[in-house]
Formats: structure tokens, sequence, C-alpha cells
């Protein structure tokens, strides 16, 4: 059962780190952050199609790295 949790484990954070890799990168730099940062947390700016794809893969193997990795400390 360790076994098999752990190369699910490696599974997941393989994913985790392709699905962080392939998302586009905030070119705006600081001045984007300071001016732009309201646009984002208001929702203008909503992501559709391949980004909402990629941000949703990166938030559930996220979540399974997490709890894969609490569940193997506690049963180590």
């Amino acid at each position: 059962m360790k076994t098999g949790l752990m190369v699910v484990l490696a599974i997941a954070s393989l994913i985790l780190i392709a699905s962080i890799l392939l998302q586009s990168g905030n070119s705006a730099g600081l001045s984007g952050s300071i001016g732009g940062g309201a646009e984002q947390l208001f929702g203008k700016k909503k992501s559709q199609g391949y980004e909402a794809i990629l941000s949703k893969i990166t938030a559930v193997a996220a979540a399974l790295f997490i709890i894969l990795s609490l569940v193997l400390v506690t049963l180590e």
C-alpha cells in the first residue's frame, strides 16, 4: 500500500510540475502587480479555455500532492 501511494505521489508531482511550467507567465512585472492586481482580484480577466484547464489541473494536482504527503507521513 505504501509503495502504491508513493507511486501515485510521484505521478501527482510530475503532473504538478508540468502544469505549472505550461502556464503562461505574468509579464506585467512590478507595475502590473500594483495597477493590475484589482483586475485579477475582481474577475475582469477571466481565464478561459487552455488557461482554465491548466489552472484546474494545477489545483487538483497540488491538493492530491498535499493529501498524499500527509497520508504517507502518518503511515510512517
